[in-house]
């Protein structure tokens, strides 16, 4: 079972943006606790940070009680998602669509600006052409990454006709490292992580090839959420986008430019050929 973790951020920067988002709302009317999960995207401390004002604002704006939990492991969130166990998710949309005639999670907002998966090598490296990197070493941030692990591996077998070994480095962060540090020939990532760097990781690798275009990572509900609860958060997030405060929150996530989603937003990459490259996550 997935241990969870559940815990209160507190500061200057939190007391701010709370101080700055008191604007009149509508409450939802409810006594029903929530959990709103986040995919492991970045170290505890740091995501609690950044998702747990979010939660906040939720709350308020909505009315609802929402639980920011997460797990230790981005393989014990597939495991928990798969079992339907949290009621609203932060996730990678394959893992969504993968599980949505078992759990038919609704997504319900997305960032309008599209995921691209990116490969990485040392600006110093001597390799100019992905061919060259057949039989070499790919540092990934999970085996089911999409735009960073499924995505990148499947256009490497099939559009460069090439194989590289896999190395799993937990985070994104880490794979930008590993190849800097010449610890790995190349990464996989995506570019909105990439961008997130600290200039001096940044700057010394360069970006040697971009996958094509895919939706973003949504927010969404399970199906066992009452409607009134669903529409209330997607309203509210829509709406935070409108202020100052709210965008500096979603921006951190990143979600700067929220749009309205469905799964049908998702549906293209059932052609892609991705199941092959999943790995299910161990019990």
């Amino acid at each position: 079972m997935a241990i969870f973790f559940n815990t209160c951020i507190s500061g200057a920067r939190v007391i701010f943006i709370s101080l700055l988002l008191l604007v009149p709302v509508c409450h939802a009317q409810t006594d029903e606790d929530y959990t709103f999960a986040v995919v492991p995207q970045f170290e505890q401390r740091k995501l609690f940070g950044i998702w747990k004002p979010v939660i906040d604002e939720l709350n308020r704006r909505t009315g609802l009680h929402l639980k920011l939990v997460t797990t230790l492991t981005v393989s014990q969130f597939e495991r928990e998602i798969s079992k339907g166990s949290f009621d609203f998710i932060y996730a990678n949309p394959y893992y969504v669509l993968r599980v949505n005639k078992r759990q038919g999670y609704i997504p319900l907002v997305r960032d309008n600006i599209p995921l691209t998966g990116i490969l990485v090598v040392a600006k110093s490296s001597p390799v100019r052409n992905v061919k060259e990197l057949d039989g070499k070493t790919l540092a990934i941030p999970s085996p089911n990454a999409l735009g960073a692990s499924l995505l990148m591996r499947a256009d490497l077998e099939n559009i460069f006709h090439i194989k590289m070994t896999a190395l799993n480095v937990k985070t994104h962060s880490s794979v930008y490292l590993n190849v800097a540090t010449g610890t790995a020939d190349a990464g996989g990532g995506v570019q909105k992580t990439f961008d997130e760097q600290a200039p001096g990781i940044r700057d010394a690798l360069r970006v040697l090839y971009t996958t094509r275009e895919m939706p973003s990572h949504p927010i969404a509900a399970h199906p066992r959420v009452p409607k009134s609860a669903r529409e209330a958060v997607r309203k509210a997030l829509l709406e935070m986008a409108e202020t100052p405060a709210g965008q500096t929150l979603l921006a951190d996530i990143p979600m700067p430019h929220p749009v309205p989603a469905s799964i049908e937003d998702y549906l293209i990459m059932q052609d892609w050929g991705l199941e092959k490259y999943w790995v299910e996550p161990i019990e």
